[in-house]
């Protein structure tokens, strides 16, 4: 394990004890620090690829969209949702600019629908009419994000974007449906696992 990804896990961990115990301070220490450390586990590996700078600047946007969630207030959430919004574009790019099968991504595609669907059916009843647009829009990102992992063929980077993906379920259940530790204690260790698994594909 480096030096960032030794970071991010401790930073992790803090984190989880900050939430657990109720200690604010815990936790904007601990969250932008380990966010930090997935985007310095890609910059260590000296990104030279289009692919791979694209990539950086998709966890960068993640750490900015981190940051921005560390707030549960309304205004936040949405520049947060943007961020996240933004990155999975960036990483829709990257997968693009790596080389992927469009028939495979066209039909993973399809396919994700079906938990798609499921997800949207599951939080639509717990999101307010003003906020289903911007939701939607995301959960369409991260299925086209995913879709076109699938499609690479390259492992990690699978891996690193079917976490995301599941990671995310436990934000939408803490922000939208029942607001618990449970969520965060996998939610939180899966994210910045996905995270670092698509660092390393760098």
């Amino acid at each position: 394990m480096g030096t960032p990804e030794f970071v991010c896990a401790i930073a992790v961990l803090v984190l989880l004890v900050g939430d657990a115990s109720g200690r604010a301070w815990l936790t904007w220490i601990a969250k932008p620090a380990a966010s930090l450390s997935f985007v310095a586990a890609a910059w260590v590996r000296d990104p030279v690829e289009p692919f791979a700078w694209t990539l950086v600047a998709g966890l960068g946007l993640c750490l900015v969209g981190d940051v921005c969630l560390l707030s549960r207030a309304r205004l936040a959430f949405l520049a947060g949702l943007s961020a996240f919004f933004a990155g999975h574009v960036a990483y829709t790019i990257a997968f693009a600019q790596r080389g992927l099968d469009p028939l495979l991504a066209l039909g993973s595609g399809a396919a994700l629908l079906v938990p798609a669907n499921f997800v949207w059916r599951w939080l639509a009843p717990h999101v307010e009419p003003a906020m289903r647009p911007p939701v939607l829009a995301y959960v369409a990102a991260i299925t086209t994000m995913v879709a076109c992992a699938i499609a690479t063929g390259h492992a990690l980077t699978i891996v690193g974007a079917v976490g995301f993906y599941l990671s995310d379920l436990s934000v939408a259940r803490d922000v939208f449906v029942r607001q618990a530790l449970a969520n965060r204690l996998w939610g939180l260790p899966l994210y910045y696992s996905a995270q670092l698994c698509l660092a390393h594909t760098v």
